[in-house]
């Protein structure tokens, strides 16, 4: 619970501070820009506030590791939903909008996640699993969009360390196997997501895990 908090803190701070012309830079997230990200964490700070009013007495079906599913390939931005956040992202305007939006909606998010019962049974996309895990889960979201936001923003804050490794420890536990120690944390993330190629230091390094290679979470 505390890594959520701390890791969303962490993601809102740093967009609350870009200004606003890193809004129209691109992200690490393909065919979408800094402002389409930004506006893909509303949805997300909204679904957390839905998901944790709903829940449910059904036996869990997943954890935070089996919340997410494993895709074939990595997004390319054409899915329905993907293409229509960059027109939600365009009706905001001016990126203090956005931002305000975000803190909005974020902040209540956060608090409602610290209030949760980590016991508590919730229903999310077909699943249930504890409030506990599925904040877990949204750990690893938190991070790899971090990690979107500053690709092409050396200047923007980093990620917090602590919720680098968490979530690096989740895309292993993901993965079936760890990512050498040769690899850092944003590294590993970065690489075993498919949101870049490894170099060939790296390939080798990875050794057989490099043929399993992107793990594309949906």
């Amino acid at each position: 619970m505390d890594l959520f908090a701390h890791s969303w803190h962490a993601l809102r701070a740093a967009i609350a501070a870009l200004p606003d012309e890193d809004f129209d830079q691109p992200s690490g997230c393909a065919g979408w820009l800094v402002r389409d990200l930004v506006c893909h964490l509303v949805i997300d700070a909204q679904d957390v506030l839905i998901t944790l009013v709903t829940p449910t007495e059904a036996e869990p079906t997943a954890d935070a590791a089996t919340y997410w599913e494993l895709l074939d390939a990595p997004p390319t931005g054409e899915d329905p939903l993907d293409a229509l956040i960059p027109r939600l992202a365009a009706a905001y305007g001016e990126p203090r909008w956005l931002k305000f939006h975000l803190d909005d909606v974020g902040s209540a998010a956060g608090r409602a996640a610290g209030l949760a019962d980590p016991a508590l049974r919730v229903s999310t996309q077909d699943k249930v699993l504890t409030a506990g895990d599925y904040l877990s889960a949204y750990v690893l979201e938190w991070t790899l969009h971090h990690l979107d936001l500053t690709a092409h923003l050396p200047s923007a804050a980093a990620a917090p360390a602590e919720t680098l490794a968490a979530a690096r420890a989740s895309l292993e536990t993901i993965a079936g196997a760890p990512f050498p120690a040769a690899l850092s944390d944003e590294a590993a993330l970065r690489v075993g997501t498919g949101r870049r190629t490894p170099t060939d230091a790296e390939r080798a390094a990875l050794g057989e895990l490099a043929a399993k290679l992107p793990f594309v979470l949906g």
